[in-house]
């Protein structure tokens, strides 16, 4: 474990402090979406008490401020990631609208029939239907990495996946089904051997783990604001400066464009093309306190600590009769699925919730997962830096009650 001052952690989440059923809430869906500190709130609130104006075209106090503290936004993320440049970061609605805006930009532009496209068997839904999407229009064809039984990449599949027709390969950085962690720097260096260009879903990833874009040599990765302590609604989209300067623009609009006439119309420098219409200005600028509360505890501490917690979960769930974990990758973050001998996932969770403790069950957005382990979908119980010990305690107890009540 680390040395974070947990209690004060969880002052900062005002949402932890309520009870459901005259129970204290345990939140344990952090996989889904994260909890906001107060801090973040207040950025949110700040921005609409005190200085609501449209970005970028407007001269006045208001606007010129709210253009400031968006672009700060901006440079945050870029630091965050060890991006080149700002001019790398594109703001988008989340991961899935990163992920589309790659396959309807780079993908329609540059790839064409036989092209292959290569995905893993882990993939969240999102990293999936695109690129069916643009094999049916382009005539591509999509290659799935295959997963062992515990969860983990089969990595020497994975090389015999890979030829010349490879264009694209685009895996998830941490499964949010499983927790499993994939070796994202071997991959990016197989798939560049080849010359394709790698796309990453870091989704879950970003809370847990330290991401730098530039070591990695990744080409594009695509994050959710909500799932690092932010807002909903907002992410962003790292790509390579070369790669987004050779790619049209996707939607049409205000703020896109340089010049337009009923003739012709020039687009915008980077980010600018990629970002048409009033973005979330609020949202945007809710993630630069966001990411400064996760710099302030640090992503070292963060992750050791969840992993301690995971440890102690799973310890605590192993020991449970009839209950079995799916996904056991010796690399993962603070995830854990598991399904029940004779009990539906829905009334574990049903039962859980009138307990207080909040989980996820279902298929979590990756049926074909689910498929490969021949099961409908799972219960699931991720941790955050504000969860503890205690709360694990009674889930486990929660569970061994469930298991009383239906088996």
């Amino acid at each position: 474990m680390s040395h974070l001052n947990i209690d004060k952690i969880r002052a900062d989440f005002p949402i932890l402090d309520q009870e459901i059923n005259g129970k204290k809430l345990v939140y344990l869906d952090n996989a889904a979406t994260t909890q906001k500190p107060a801090a973040v709130i207040d950025a949110i609130s700040g921005y609409y008490k005190g200085y609501n104006a449209n970005i970028h075209r407007g001269i006045h106090h208001l606007a010129e401020k709210a253009t400031t503290a968006f672009e700060l936004s901006r440079k945050t993320i870029k630091d965050f990631l060890n991006a080149e440049s700002t001019e790398e970061i594109i703001f988008t609605y989340g991961t899935t609208d990163g992920i589309n805006l790659i396959s309807q930009t780079y993908g329609r532009s540059f790839l064409s029939k036989g092209d292959e496209i290569v995905i893993s068997t882990m993939e969240h839904h999102s990293n999936i239907v695109p690129w069916q999407m643009l094999c049916e229009e382009k005539g591509c064809i999509l290659k799935v990495i295959p997963i062992t039984d515990d969860g983990e990449l089969i990595f020497e599949e994975f090389k015999t996946l890979l030829s010349e027709k490879t264009k694209l390969v685009s895996v998830v950085f941490a499964s949010n089904a499983l927790g499993t962690v994939n070796p994202i720097e071997e991959i990016i260096k197989e798939s560049h051997e080849v010359g394709a260009v790698v796309v990453v879903d870091a989704a879950q990833a970003v809370s847990h783990i330290d991401i730098d874009v530039q070591a990695l040599d990744v080409d594009f990765l695509c994050f959710s604001a909500h799932k690092l302590y932010g807002p909903t609604g907002m992410g962003a989209l790292y790509g390579k400066k070369a790669l987004l300067n050779k790619m049209p623009p996707w939607r049409g609009g205000g703020e896109m464009i340089k010049e337009v006439s009923f003739e012709k119309t020039t687009y915008n420098e980077l980010p600018y093309k990629f970002e048409a219409g009033t973005p979330n200005i609020a949202d945007v600028i809710g993630i630069t306190t966001a990411i400064e509360y996760v710099n302030t505890l640090g992503k070292k501490n963060i992750a050791d600590y969840e992993s301690g917690l995971l440890a102690y979960a799973t310890e605590g769930l192993e020991a449970i009769p009839g209950l079995k974990i799916i996904g056991k990758a010796k690399n993962k973050v603070s995830v854990l699925s598991f399904v029940m001998e004779g009990i539906h996932p829905q009334d574990v969770g049903v039962l859980l919730d009138q307990q207080a403790i909040a989980i996820r069950t279902g298929h979590h957005c990756t049926q074909p997962l689910m498929q490969r382990f021949g099961i409908l979908g799972t219960s699931r119980a991720s941790f955050a830096v504000y969860n503890t010990k205690e709360e694990i305690n009674r889930l486990v107890t929660g569970i061994e009650k469930v298991k009383r009540l239906l088996s």
